[in-house]
């Protein structure tokens, strides 16, 4: 089926044995000669002092197995053995040289890859973009409240956020390991790069990190509004509830996390380590609103390379309800009205730098027409809605680029 071809994304540190032999066939060659490989397996890596606890529980799952176990291991169907190629060639023959399998060095390395993927990189520059551009936005409102000794405070905050991120994309690996073996086998979890129990180990980690973070420098309101963005990764993904098998209730925890919680959050923590009360600002609340309707767009989307293994677990998305098509242009609609309201509000209200909302947002939108066109005449394939997808996360990280200006 074409959609189930081209699935998108690298897979590194693959785990595999390969063991060619070969029986020479002249007199001289009658000694048997064989070669054998090794698994690759991994060593600890975290974020924080916290996390690098349960990094450390993780690796232990990471025990290379035994030559015997590799051996006797299912060979891979031929598509498979194709995308894993030169990573499980590669890893092979660098084991093959260490006598006992891999160094401490090359296992080591090969965690903290398969502990990047597992932590979506793609979100985490949207946090550290948007957390960077609101507290920017905060503190060119009141400059003279500017006080470098919070530096360090703000940059734990940043993990705070970093952590409950890793923690909800995390959890959902866990629970979609099946699903994603279809529709993302690069994902670590689903690559058996990083075992079920390292997992575990690691959103547990992260999870207490932050939570540990906003309880010790950030106030009851903030700690508050962070356990309840946990709460609502975890109901997403976590049965019974699970509501990422409901379109509705799907999309709107994540426009509410990406959206609201975020950018409140993280204004209304600076201002109070500003020692200034909340008040909201123009820029501030068309951010708010804008990211809001852009998560949306986000939440719909982000299924449309997913159909088939959605489908197949019974996971109802508004892509398998009403199909690619009709679901891509809803997000194009969606989006082309958050630009002409940006576009409206540069014109009508004094507080914004009218030139720049007017002629950014203008170009955004017409970027976003192109590749519209683009995905229209890719006929809807998994690879053109992929590259799309790509570009609406492009299209949001130039957002938080513009707010410190607008």
């Amino acid at each position: 089926m074409r959609w189930l071809q081209g699935a998108a994304g690298p897979l590194g540190h693959a785990r595999g044995a390969v063991v060619p032999s070969s029986l020479g066939s002249g007199p001289s060659d009658r000694a048997g000669r064989a070669a054998s490989g090794c698994s690759c397996s991994a060593g600890p890596g975290s974020l924080s002092s916290a996390a690098l606890a349960a990094a450390a529980t993780a690796a232990s799952a990471f025990a290379a197995p035994s030559a015997a176990a590799a051996a006797a291991r299912a060979p891979l169907p031929p598509r498979r053995r194709r995308r894993l190629g030169a990573p499980a060639s590669a890893a092979a023959g660098a084991a093959a040289g260490a006598p006992g399998g891999e160094s401490p060095a090359a296992r080591a390395a090969a965690f903290l890859s398969a502990f990047w993927k597992f932590l979506r990189p793609h979100t985490i520059r949207g946090t550290i973009l948007g957390t960077t551009a609101v507290v920017t936005r905060a503190l060119l409102d009141s400059p003279a409240a500017i006080d470098w000794a919070l530096l360090p405070r703000a940059c734990l905050g940043l993990v705070a956020l970093l952590c409950g991120n890793g923690y909800i994309v995390g959890i959902n690996q866990i629970y979609d390991v099946e699903i994603d073996a279809l529709n993302k086998p690069f994902l670590p979890v689903a690559a058996g790069e990083l075992s079920t129990p390292a997992a575990w180990a690691l959103v547990a980690g992260l999870a207490a990190t932050g939570l540990a973070i906003t309880a010790t420098n950030f106030g009851p309101l903030i700690s508050s509004l962070y356990a309840f963005g946990l709460l609502l990764g975890t109901v997403y993904s976590i049965p019974p509830l699970r509501l990422k098998r409901f379109a509705i209730p799907a999309f709107l925890i994540i426009a509410t996390v990406r959206g609201f919680l975020l950018n409140f959050g993280v204004y209304h923590a600076t201002r109070a380590a500003l020692q200034l009360p909340f008040a909201w600002s123009p820029p501030i609340t068309f951010i708010t609103c804008f990211v809001t309707m852009f998560a949306t767009v986000i939440a719909i989307t982000k299924d449309l390379p997913d159909v088939e293994g959605d489908r197949a677990h019974g996971i109802s998305t508004f892509a398998t309800r009403l199909g690619v098509p009709a679901v891509s242009n809803l997000g194009i609609g969606l989006l082309m009205a958050n630009y002409a309201g940006a576009i409206y509000a540069g014109l009508t209200c004094p507080a914004f730098n009218a030139p720049l909302m007017v002629g950014a947002h203008a170009a955004l939108a017409t970027i976003l027409a192109l590749r519209a066109l683009k995905l229209a005449r890719s006929g809807y394939t998994r690879e053109g809605v992929q590259k799309f997808y790509v570009w609406i996360w492009n299209l949001f990280y130039s957002e938080y680029f513009l707010l410190p200006w607008i």
